[in-house]
């Protein structure tokens, strides 16, 4: 008998509990609570119960200045490059780097064949010490010829002769170490080396190749001096100027948004595409790719103008439609379709072109369980503390 009364109160209890559960309103942000009904056909049917909401979770849509200016389209490039050519003609010996090594100032990349060169150097020194021989000869020469001209014992003649074969000599010497030196530049430039610190970026020749003057060996550039050089409509330069911010996305770099400064703008259009060349820099202190010739496209920020802006936690996008959880009449939730702008950079905020008004309350934070005309109640100080009881306290960093 006992057993049995306890197993009746068991049962009572566990109906009370269900009893209070289903009357209790949903909160915000914890889902959409739901309560079983019958419907007209006696079967059971989910319908939502109010959403318990705080000041904290609505916001209300206003206005604010967005940047706007003509769009820019270009490519990352290094302000530092160097495309390393031969300066002598010779059969490429060693090529010491490959694409992608990095270099310092003065690091050895290619060497060139310098035997032919160092024939001619050779030629020229012996040449050089034999015409200095025949100087030294010439002008001792001259020297008795004065010697003799002064006491009548050589002709006038005789003496032009002596003066025009040391001048002769001299010519030859001078000649001479002129080759000499040419010959030992030439030298020099068979060792072809880094002009700064960078990264080899591309490998024209092999080993075994014959370099004529004028062929390319290998590009270095500098990964640290990357920057936006782009391109502006014509139409649109009058409004840009250097200073100017620049908000960019560059191919490769998804999700991530680039900052810079307007350097330079070009005096001249090209004649072909009637667009003007604009140079960017990277903002100090900005990350910058350490690749060049990606494709870049953004913003000058020319102009600001007024605009209503969402952050992007009040907005569910799905492809090209979007649309925000308005509040109606403070008692129930409305879906509403906006029509989106562009992205400001500078505050992570979309522009609303349509769909809603300056003074929209909005949902701050969306749920998948909103559903459209669902009621909402606000919270009282009160009903906010009793939904957070039993939640762990927050803790300071």
């Amino acid at each position: 008998m006992l057993r049995k009364t306890i197993l009746v109160l068991a049962v009572a209890t566990t109906l009370v509990a269900c009893s209070k559960e289903s009357k209790e309103p949903a909160q915000a942000g914890g889902g959409t609570a739901q309560a079983s009904v019958k419907g007209k056909d006696g079967k059971e049917v989910k319908a939502p119960v109010k959403l318990l909401i705080s000041p904290e979770d609505l916001l209300t849509v206003q206005s604010d200045s967005i940047a706007s200016g003509p769009i820019i389209t270009g490519s990352i490039q290094p302000e530092r490059k160097a495309d390393l050519r031969a300066e002598v003609s010779a059969v490429v010996l060693q090529v010491l780097k490959e694409n992608g090594d990095v270099v310092k100032r003065g690091d050895l990349l290619v060497k060139l064949d310098e035997t032919a060169i160092r024939d001619s150097l050779g030629s020229a020194e012996a040449a050089a010490r034999s015409a200095k021989l025949a100087l030294d000869q010439a002008e001792r020469q001259v020297e008795r010829m004065k010697t003799l001209r002064t006491s009548g014992m050589t002709s006038a003649q005789a003496m032009d002769d002596a003066e025009v074969r040391r001048n002769s000599a001299s010519s030859e010497l001078s000649a001479a170490r002129t080759r000499a030196v040419l010959a030992r530049q030439q030298l020099q430039r068979t060792m072809v080396r880094a002009p700064f610190d960078g990264v080899v970026s591309e490998r024209k020749v092999s080993a075994g190749d014959t370099a004529s003057v004028g062929k390319e060996l290998l590009k270095v550039i500098d990964p640290t001096s990357m920057r936006f050089e782009g391109r502006v409509s014509a139409d649109r330069i009058a409004i840009v100027k250097p200073g100017q911010a620049v908000s960019f996305r560059i191919n490769g770099y998804a999700g991530q948004e680039f900052r810079g400064v307007v350097k330079r703008v070009d005096p001249a259009a090209n004649e072909v595409t009637r667009q003007v060349e604009v140079l960017v820099g990277f903002a100090p202190g900005a990350v910058q790719p350490r690749v060049s010739g990606l494709y870049g496209e953004g913003r000058i920020e020319a102009e600001s103008t007024s605009a209503l802006m969402l952050p992007e936690g009040a907005l569910v996008k799905a492809g090209d439609s979007a649309f925000a959880w308005r509040l109606k009449e403070r008692s129930s939730l409305q879906k509403v379709p906006v029509k989106l702008g562009p992205r400001d950079a500078r505050s992570g905020q979309y522009e609303v072109r349509s769909g809603l008004a300056a003074g929209d309350i909005v949902m701050r934070n969306v749920s998948s369980s909103f559903t459209d005309g669902q009621k909402v109640e606000m919270a009282s100080p009160a009903k906010v503390a009793s939904a957070n009881a039993g939640q762990p306290p927050a803790q300071g960093k």
